[in-house]
């Protein structure tokens, strides 16, 4: 395993649950800056935590084992079209909804991580693609089950708990996306450190040697890409129910190729660099579009040609070394 994987992955002495201690207060505090600082945009910002739990899921098949994936969105516009006929078909309550995308992620993740990681390299890219493309091709053609080319409309979730209800405001949506984001974050940074999300890591580095202390790299990658099914399909379920439809464009080709893009900003293999990516490049593709509509695109590129050349391992990677280094330098008492 390598001196990187060490550094970020293993737990250093301090008090029980550190990380994710700090992590839940993150997410709590730039959440409360957010809310109130940008009150009129909490749709967007709502969308923004959707999305991120698209680039947290990806991050653990591609930056923590290694797989190369361009189909991604197929987990996420899945469970947003079982979330949304579930809510047509009168289950409400969004904590059910939530547990029903979760689920069919899982089982999405299964199906297709059973068949990804059987390959490696190129083949494995391809079958990723044609698994998104035919996931988006069903979903055009189910029209009585997804609303083909108009998208699935009316979903209406209930009350959380039976108190607080969706306004139109979106204030109920992004607490309650808030919430789950931290709850997730807070698991995923305990299940990364955890035996079995090293030996991931430990395979991604080496599965050779992970081979030969008995470790076998195939049904570890495919429980890796069910647990990656459920962190997208909650995002999925958040979709459905915050926007009440669901389109295409979930499961499209090109929401995976930006989800990717999204992570190689950030960082793979690091869920806070994963996390910084989805909401920088959301945040700045939102700006840009609304200044310059006509050649946002071009600006876009630039800002992603600038972090690859240098932060060639995204901004995650590149403020953790910098944060290491002024550690290192500062004088001891």
């Amino acid at each position: 395993m390598t001196e990187q994987t060490i550094k970020f992955d293993v737990p250093r002495p301090g008090f029980p649950l550190q990380q994710e201690i700090f992590g839940l207060l993150t997410v709590a505090v730039v959440g409360a800056i957010g809310y109130f600082a940008f009150p009129d945009d909490l749709a967007f910002l709502t969308r923004v935590i959707s999305i991120t739990f698209l680039v947290l899921s990806l991050d653990l098949v591609t930056g923590y084992c290694g797989v190369a994936t361009l189909g991604q969105a197929a987990l996420f516009g899945v469970s947003a079209y079982a979330v949304g006929n579930a809510c047509i078909a009168g289950i409400t309550n969004p904590l059910i909804l939530l547990a029903i995308g979760a689920f069919t992620g899982a089982v999405m993740g299964l199906i297709s991580g059973a068949l990804i990681t059987r390959f490696h390299g190129l083949p494995q890219l391809v079958l990723s693609i044609a698994i998104g493309q035919l996931v988006s091709s069903l979903a055009n053609k189910l029209s009585s089950w997804t609303g083909g080319s108009d998208g699935l409309s009316g979903i209406s979730p209930g009350k959380i708990f039976g108190v607080f209800a969706f306004d139109m405001y979106s204030r109920t949506s992004y607490i309650f996306s808030l919430v789950t984001l931290a709850v997730v974050m807070v698991l995923l940074l305990r299940f990364v450190r955890s035996p079995f999300g090293l030996l991931c890591r430990g395979i991604k580095d080496d599965s050779l040697r992970a081979l030969m202390i008995g470790a076998s790299a195939y049904p570890r990658l495919v429980m890796m890409y069910g647990v990656s099914g459920i962190v997208a399909g909650l995002g999925g379920a958040l979709m459905a129910i915050n926007t009440g439809v669901v389109g295409l464009d979930s499961v499209s080709f090109e929401r995976s190729a930006e989800v990717l893009v999204m992570l190689v900003l950030g960082g793979a293999g690091n869920l806070w660099g994963a996390l910084a990516g989805a909401v920088i490049f959301q945040i700045f593709e939102h700006i840009v579009s609304a200044a310059n509509p006509f050649h946002w695109m071009t600006l876009v590129g630039l800002l992603l040609i600038i972090i690859v050349i240098f932060a060639p391992r995204g901004l995650g990677h590149s403020i953790a070394s910098l944060w290491a280094s002024f550690s290192q330098r500062r004088p001891r008492r």
